[in-house]
């Protein structure tokens, strides 16, 4: 029975072990270049430690017997044919090896205790820190007050530690994998930024006193040299130099991006070139080319925002830097997209106006004031059925007669029948009512929205009169226009009731006959010669002498029509 239970109790044991957390596995570095005399001392100093699992020394083309002693202590050795600094013998001695803590160890160091390394790794084993790094007693340590902890200062002021440059590491590997290791002397100070940035819990373990072979002044040099374009580097990197670091670099790529992606808009819509489809190739291209730039860089810049910022235990830095970084690209982000949006639209360029119409309504900008007006917005409209009994009314928004360039109590002649201009009904500001035969004429069906751009052509080569705004009430006057779609050479024609100008009009103006009628009847038909020197026509009825003067050139997207298409004016005039 005794036996029974033992072995339920070993079974019981062997499940508790099983079930356990597996140990964290620790391997001990050591960057070595001509130490001969040092390293066998670091490498049993290690080894007293029984919790070691491997320790690797990495001869970095030493010219004396590092290796021949470093095998003899116990040591894997694994050698560089040349010299290549002490970061990339850190590099190839963790690319090699396995244990889930990394200790780097200098291999000079003299009178190394096993109690010192053991506090080096400790910190990590409990699950008190990543990264561990030490500060000790030591005569030297110019490099790092002199050029360290200045630009350390200046770049990263977060940054408190003791002795930023003490030379011995301990880490997580998960940790390590993440970072970038120097290949030169610049590796010590990476660790601690990187560990810095990333959020890494870092902590700075007071060792006693150390010491190991005194530098000379030409080693330090590049010491330093190396130290501080780390420092540089890894500001750049990470955003502490404004708009000349890494990340202005990308910002300033995205924004050529974005632009680049306005430019092939604007090739698309705007650039006319002859064949048209080389227009449309290239703006696409262009296009192309900036989504891939752009895209690219905010990639970057987000990875690096998320690095810079955002960090691991939920503690943000450095947020005035991206404030002044980001802003910019943010603005100009939103800035194209609204340009761009703007130019989903079409682009409608006429004499006197240029006109940019988005999804919404047709914005226009005039040259030259017109009617006091420098600032337009028309359309879309809407077209649905006359309502009942009128047959021969045309019911329209105030933007579209604006754009037609007709006005309330104008007619129209569409399909050989006239219809009369009239306003729309309340809440219906954006419908064109129109009767059935009248849309039949002019291609449109009900619900057909139609932009205010295209509404000149439905109505093109549409006969219309229309009533002429004159200063005086003595008498009215109505012209024949025909509706162009685009504007062309032509003339301005002014007004005088017994010499005193009463009004103008602007219209195309052919050379050949046109017709004058007078209280309803004809009363003349003119001949144009716009060559002739004739420039002015005479109207009278009783005292009342109206002149027609041919005054000046102009641009207009109406045209008047000859005696065979329709009247030129019509005027009522009193006896007296």
């Amino acid at each position: 029975m005794s036996w029974i239970i033992l072995l339920f109790v070993l079974f019981i044991a062997s499940v508790k072990t099983r079930s356990s957390k597996k140990p964290m596995t620790v391997s001990v570095i050591l960057p070595a270049y001509n130490e001969e005399k040092t390293v066998d001392s670091v490498i049993k100093t290690v080894k007293a430690l029984n919790y070691i699992d491997e320790i690797i020394v990495v001869n970095d083309g030493s010219l004396d017997a590092t290796e021949q002693v470093a095998k003899e202590a116990g040591a894997t050795v694994i050698s560089h044919t040349k010299n290549r600094g002490k970061g990339a013998a850190i590099k190839t001695g963790f690319k090699n090896s396995k244990g889930d803590i990394v200790v780097f160890i200098d291999a000079d160091l003299q009178k190394l205790v096993p109690k010192q390394v053991d506090k080096m790794i400790q910190p990590i084993l409990n699950g008190e820190a990543d990264v561990t790094k030490t500060k000790f007693k030591r005569e030297a340590g110019r490099v790092t007050e002199l050029t360290a902890k200045p630009l350390l200062s200046f770049f990263f002021p977060e940054i408190r530690f003791e002795q930023p440059l003490s030379g011995q590491f301990a880490a997580k590997r998960s940790f390590l994998n993440n970072i970038q290791l120097e290949d030169d002397y610049g590796v010590d100070v990476g660790i601690v930024l990187d560990a810095d940035v990333m959020g890494a819990r870092v902590k700075e373990v007071d060792i006693g006193n150390i010491s190991h072979s005194m530098s000379s002044l030409y080693e330090l040099n590049i010491v330093a040299t190396e130290v501080v374009r780390t420092i540089v580097d890894r500001a750049n990197s990470y955003g502490r130099i404004t708009m000349i670091d890494t990340l202005g670099k990308s910002i300033r790529m995205a924004v050529l991006g974005l632009s680049l992606i306005t430019l092939g808009f604007f090739f698309v819509f705007f650039i006319r070139i002859r064949p048209s489809y080389v227009a449309l190739y290239l703006g696409l291209a262009i296009i192309i080319i900036g989504i891939i730039i752009a895209a690219y860089y905010i990639i970057k810049i987000i990875r690096a925002s998320i690095k810079t910022i955002l960090r691991p235990d939920g503690k943000s830095r450095n947020l005035k830097s991206f404030f002044y970084m980001h802003s910019p690209l943010i603005v100009s982000a939103l800035i194209m997209f609204a340009v761009l949006f703007t130019m989903l639209g079409s682009v409608h360029v006429d004499e006197g106006k240029i006109s940019v119409e988005p999804a919404a309504r047709n914005v226009i900008f005039w040259k030259q004031p017109v009617e006091n007006q420098t600032i337009d917005i028309r359309g879309p409209y809407t077209v649905d059925s006359a309502l009942e009994n009128e047959f021969s009314v045309i019911r329209t928004p105030q933007d579209a007669l604006n754009t037609l360039e007709l006005g309330y109590g104008d007619t129209v002649i569409i399909g050989g029948q006239s219809y009369t201009l009239n306003q729309t009904i309340p809440g219906e500001d954006s419908i064109m009512r129109i009767p059935y035969n009248a849309r039949i004429a002019l291609g449109l069906n009900v619900r057909d929205v139609i932009r205010d751009t295209d509404l000149r052509n439905y109505f093109k080569d549409i006969y219309a009169e229309k009533n002429i705004s004159l200063s005086t009430s003595n008498i009215t006057a109505t012209e024949g226009i025909i509706i162009k779609n685009t504007a062309s050479d032509a003339k301005t024609i002014n007004l005088y009731l017994n010499n005193e100008k009463i009004g103008t009009t602007t219209g195309i103006l052919k050379d050949g006959t046109y017709k004058i009628y007078l209280n309803g009847y004809l009363y003349k038909t003119i001949q144009v010669d716009n060559d002739s020197s004739q420039n002015t026509f005479l109207v009278t009825k009783g005292n009342n002498v109206v002149k027609i003067e041919v005054a000046g050139d102009a641009k207009s997207s109406a045209e008047f029509p000859t005696s065979d298409k329709g009247i030129l004016f019509y005027f009522n005039l009193p006896s007296g």
